[in-house]
């Protein structure tokens, strides 16, 4: 099983490299986002620069997962091999463990222009162990964003699952406090955002990379949109499977 699992990721890493729209367009916003709002209103605050630059990654991740994800599922869906493929005995697993793990590795790669960003144009400071905590918090926090890219492109088409999934991410990326700090939001928004995945996820990143505690409330939330999405995913590949193959 394992090997079919790095098979199946090797597969679909090679289709992203030689079609690398997806990779770039989940670098490029981060990174955009990093040089218009964050190095000129906080690059000389090193605590402020860092916290932002978690925020940045975190948003490069929502989009190789939430956005990437259920778009390629989508098209997938519509290919002719797809269905072939789907009745082979190994079963589900292997192919989305693969492409679980080439998110993943397109999250890891797309954060990659917002460190050096940070690294060269703001005060930002980390430790390689808070580093690395903080590429573990990115990981965890992306995972209900994951199970939304699997329910979205189990559900829908390719095309409405593109309009589906930018449309979600900008109110989730922006009230989760990623965009612009929680302190310049009208204070309902501020407790509105503690029930949002994405403030959940920023909270679990932050905590990782300047030692904030996070808020108990967001962790709950986050954990309940991870297993509300898990079992939406569940539904929406049996719901899929069935209309297809019954």
């Amino acid at each position: 099983m394992t090997g079919l699992i790095l098979a199946h990721t090797r597969h679909q890493m090679l289709e992203q490299l030689r079609v690398p729209i997806g990779l770039i367009a989940s670098a490029f916003f981060p990174s955009v986002s990093m040089l218009v709002f964050a190095v000129p209103f906080t690059g000389d605050d090193a605590a402020a620069a860092t916290r932002a630059t978690a925020s940045m990654m975190l948003i490069g991740a929502m989009s190789a997962a939430l956005i990437g994800l259920s778009v390629t599922i989508a098209q997938d869906r519509e290919l002719p091999w797809n269905p072939y493929v789907r009745t082979l005995p190994a079963g589900p697993l292997p192919r989305f463990a693969g492409r679980i793990l080439t998110t993943l590795a397109i999250m890891f790669l797309a954060v990659i222009p917002v460190l050096v960003i940070a690294a060269l144009l703001t005060e930002a400071t980390i430790t390689v162990p808070r580093l690395l905590l903080g590429l573990v918090a990115l990981a965890v926090g992306a995972v209900p964003f994951m199970l939304m890219g699997l329910f979205l492109g189990f559900l829908l088409p390719s095309k409405g699952a593109v309009a589906v999934s930018q449309i979600a991410f900008f109110p989730l990326a922006i009230v989760g406090g990623l965009m612009l700090p929680l302190q310049f939001m009208p204070e309902f928004v501020q407790t509105l955002s503690l029930f949002f995945p994405a403030r959940g996820s920023g909270e679990l990143m932050w905590w990782a990379v300047t030692g904030a505690a996070p808020h108990p409330a967001a962790l709950a939330a986050l954990a309940v949109w991870t297993a509300a999405s898990a079992v939406l995913a569940v539904w929406a590949y049996r719901r899929d499977e069935g209309r297809r193959f019954s």
